[in-house]
């Protein structure tokens, strides 16, 4: 049994360069804050972002405004990674944000992950 648990421990020392790639690649970029504004079209949205990028490998490659319901009321994407640029900010227009929403959702997207399961509720100012 001893000599399992030091092979155990051997093997996971030496298998451990091959899996932390896979374990340290799952994390979602972090949704800092947002400005939202009326404008001539909708809404303008600018959305502050942070995420630990590789360059092409792996980045945030954009966000998305949700109302409760999930319904997208605007997306935006992100072209190129923001490897020395963190955080950053980018903004979009004409989102459609109805009257009576009190509050949206910002998601995050990464380019090897997908959409976040995370959202973060944003207050319209009124």
């Amino acid at each position: 049994m001893k000599y399992l648990k030091h092979c155990g421990a051997a093997l996971f020392v030496a298998l451990a360069p091959f899996l932390a790639p896979s374990v340290a690649a799952a994390h979602d970029a972090t949704v800092l804050g947002a400005e939202l504004r009326p404008d001539a079209d909708g809404w303008f949205v600018a959305v502050t972002l942070r995420h630990e990028e590789s360059g092409w490998d792996e980045y945030a490659d954009g966000w998305r405004v949700e109302a409760r319901d999930g319904t997208i009321l605007g997306v935006r994407p992100l072209a190129h990674p923001h490897v020395n640029e963190q955080p950053f900010t980018r903004s979009t227009t004409g989102v459609r944000i109805g009257p009576q929403m009190k509050t949206i959702f910002i998601r995050a997207r990464t380019s090897r992950d997908g959409w976040s399961r995370r959202r973060t509720e944003i207050p319209v100012p009124r």
